[in-house]
């Protein structure tokens, strides 16, 4: 199917960020190749799983734009942004040779924001876990799932105190923004909700 001229505009757009980010990284000079690798790895991921929850409350306009189901789309970029964030620790565990990197932090409430990627990475397998047990879990799944925005909170909190790249100013306002706007679709995506419920209600006093 050929992507429509809004969809390439739209592609456009996000491999300029992730071409961005990839620039400010890979010109900010590190000795050790691994650490290089895993910053880029982390904030790809980070893209990746904001740029996924964003679309949430725009099913019908994705399909529009990209010409594609909406969950096709959610899905590629949520799977990117699952895959990028667990090379990302393995990266600097290779590097240091140190598993402990896996291990959260709770000796003190300062050094668990400091490494709060830590229990991020185990909230997103648990959040990707409920869309697998939906059928399961129907009345619950969705809150699990929602575990995703703690995620983003996580990994943007410990990007600020101790990301590398997150002195740099394109850096701090793409992702911070990014957050922003991801704290912005979880309140469309529940007054949406409201919306629909009440559009029920009212239809069904109208049947009554």
């Amino acid at each position: 199917m050929t992507l429509p001229r809004a969809g390439m505009l739209a592609a456009a757009v996000i491999l300029a960020l992730y071409a961005i980010v990839a620039a400010v990284v890979l010109t900010t000079p590190h000795e050790d190749p691994f650490r290089v690798i895993a910053r880029l790895l982390a904030l790809w991921g980070f893209l990746s799983l904001g740029i996924a929850v964003i679309l949430t409350p725009f099913l019908r306009e994705i399909m529009k734009v990209f010409g594609k189901p909406f969950l096709q789309v959610h899905h590629t970029f949520a799977a990117v942004g699952l895959l990028l964030p667990t090379l990302h620790p393995v990266t600097l565990a290779i590097a240091s040779m140190n598993p402990a990197l896996f291990i959260p932090v709770v000796s003190s409430w300062e050094r668990f924001w400091l490494n709060a990627g830590r229990p991020a990475l185990y909230l997103l397998y648990i959040a990707f876990a409920a869309v697998l047990l939906r059928k399961y879990i129907p009345k619950y799944w969705r809150w699990v799932h929602g575990l995703m925005y703690v995620v983003l909170l996580f990994a943007v909190v410990h990007g600020n105190l101790i990301g590398t790249d997150f002195e740099n100013p394109v850096i701090w306002v793409l992702f911070n923004t990014l957050f922003a706007l991801a704290v912005a679709a979880f309140f469309l995506k529940r007054w949406q909700r409201m919306q629909k419920k009440k559009g029920a209600g009212r239809g069904r006093g109208a049947r009554g």
